[in-house]
């Protein structure tokens, strides 16, 4: 199974989790996964991290479009059907309007384009301020986990040298 990971992914596990200074293993595993054809991301994620002033903005740039995928013509038909299952919602005009500019829209068509699952840091919500990817995915039958979901089934080990 393949994975297009959410900004917050990469954001929360630079900040946190896996930080370049201290878990460079991570940012390896993520780079051989891609390479493997697991792990990915889509350029308006990748937009969104060049905003950054960080190592991460440098990591991502150096990722290219191998790691952050491009719209193909084949998610144009996607965006459209999110962009009108979003709109038909009881959501704020700001919140599908925010949506819509938003790398999410694009991660969530490309995941249902491509058949795969979308993982984020996001959890599922009743707001109308703001649209959840947990909630688009599961309308539309995408399955949606957490980073900590996929290190578990794709078995990663962050050992430190003997």
């Amino acid at each position: 199974m393949a994975y297009y990971l959410d900004a917050n992914v990469f954001i929360e596990a630079n900040r946190r989790y896996y930080g370049f200074d201290f878990c460079p293993a991570f940012w390896d595993w993520l780079r051989a996964q891609n390479a493997a054809g697991k792990v990915f991301s889509v350029q308006a994620v990748a937009r969104e991290l060049a905003q950054g002033s960080d190592e991460l903005k440098e990591w991502a740039a150096k990722r290219g479009e191998g790691f952050f995928i491009p719209p193909g013509a084949h998610v144009e038909s996607k965006l459209e059907q999110t962009q009108s299952w979003v709109s038909e919602q009881n959501y704020a005009p700001s919140a599908i309007a925010e949506f819509l500019e938003s790398a999410d829209h694009y991660l969530i068509s490309q995941a249902l384009a491509d058949n795969r699952r979308v993982v984020t840091h996001e959890v599922p919500g009743n707001s109308r301020k703001k649209v959840k990817i947990p909630n688009v995915c599961r309308a539309f039958g995408i399955k949606c986990v957490s980073l900590f979901d996929v290190l578990r089934r794709e078995k990663a080990k962050f050992r430190l040298a003997d």
